[in-house]
């Protein structure tokens, strides 16, 4: 499948067109739905103030509730915008957003009101792409969880089983350990309370992929597809696989995965490796983390340039804005990974 996201976050609608679906997929909006009300706004004391339905709103593909194998559009209509809290940022850029690397490239004509297609509100037709990546997967009994494994510098538990991840879908702030889950609410409360924000990260495991898929070459490699979809997603800066960065710190002893016959098939006792060797599934849960850098929309005064004069000038930023955007991105991860798995097996 392809994907193409379209609209702007306070134009009249945002969408995606997935090619390639296949057909006769019985889809279950119900479920598309509760994914999206995963990563709705406004639902708690974290989230921007905006409130948006979110309803998708199908306009082809779908025929008697089942894909027709024609591309598959679907948009969501935006309803609550301020956009006057923009105009002020029309000529001076956000410190690290996308606001004047797109100002360059579309030589000044972007649309600047809450980033427009530089938004984390494109996020949204991403789940909802993410929504029917998940319901061709369960077809192969592929599924994918996740949860935030960090805010701040505050750790939540590790897993032991990919399969705890799953009922976290059901959490507004999806975390194994509760206790450290305060934590993390604190460290947002007191960055909102400050006029500031605070990054972090999410873990993510895929279950179910066979072992031998992918290749070592450029554009094939399976660490490389998932990466190419999870780097789509505003603010993720950084993916490891596996045991990660925590590889510069193990000897070969520690690092490597043994294998093992399990059930009359091949399995490695540790996962070190995040499921991949050579570029290619190794059967075991693909397993990778990414760190998600605080938004760059913060209420504290920054330095900036009017671009159009070059005077440096102190900007403040009005609106509408997560501290902490972390919560609210782990269906988005889930999707990415979702649609990428998509790509591995060849759907």
């Amino acid at each position: 499948m392809r994907y193409t996201i379209f609209g702007e976050s306070h134009g009249p609608a945002i969408g995606v067109v997935l090619e390639g679906v296949p057909s006769c997929l019985s889809l279950d909006l119900d479920r598309l739905q509760k994914e999206m009300g995963r990563r709705a706004p406004g639902k708690n004391e974290f989230s921007t103030a905006r409130k948006e339905a979110d309803e998708v709103k199908i306009l082809s593909g779908v025929f008697e509730g089942k894909t027709t194998g024609a591309p598959l559009a679907m948009v969501i209509e935006n309803g609550d915008q301020h956009s006057g809290d923009y105009e002020a940022l029309r000529y001076t850029p956000r410190p690290s957003h996308g606001d004047y690397a797109g100002f360059v490239r579309s030589r000044g004509c972007l649309d600047y009101r809450g980033g427009g297609h530089f938004s984390g509100r494109l996020t949204a037709p991403l789940v909802a792409a993410g929504a029917v990546a998940k319901q061709l997967l369960a077809q192969r009994g592929v599924r994918v969880g996740a949860h935030i494994s960090s805010i701040y510098g505050v750790n939540d538990s590790a897993f032991d089983d990919p399969a705890e991840l799953f009922p976290l879908a059901e959490k507004d702030f999806p975390v194994l350990d509760e206790e450290k889950g305060e934590e993390m609410r604190r460290a947002i409360r007191e960055a909102k309370e400050g006029r500031d924000s605070v990054g972090g990260s999410i873990e993510c495991a895929v279950t179910g992929l066979p072992a031998g898929l992918g290749q070592p070459d450029f554009g094939c490699n399976v660490e490389g597809i998932f990466s190419q979809y999870l780097f789509a997603v505003p603010a993720v800066k950084a993916v490891a696989f596996g045991a990660g960065v925590a590889f510069a710190y193990l000897k070969g002893t520690e690092a490597n995965d043994p294998f093992e016959a399990r059930d009359g098939q091949i399995a490695t006792k540790t996962n070190n490796a995040g499921g991949v060797n050579g570029g290619i599934t190794n059967g075991m849960p693909v397993v990778f983390e990414v760190t998600l850098r605080p938004t760059p929309s913060i209420s504290l005064p920054q330095e900036s340039v009017d671009l159009r004069t070059g005077e440096e000038v102190e900007i403040e930023i009005k609106g509408r804005h997560d501290p902490c955007i972390v919560p609210r991105a782990v269906p988005v991860i889930e999707a990415a990974a979702a649609l990428a798995a998509c790509e591995v097996l060849g759907i």
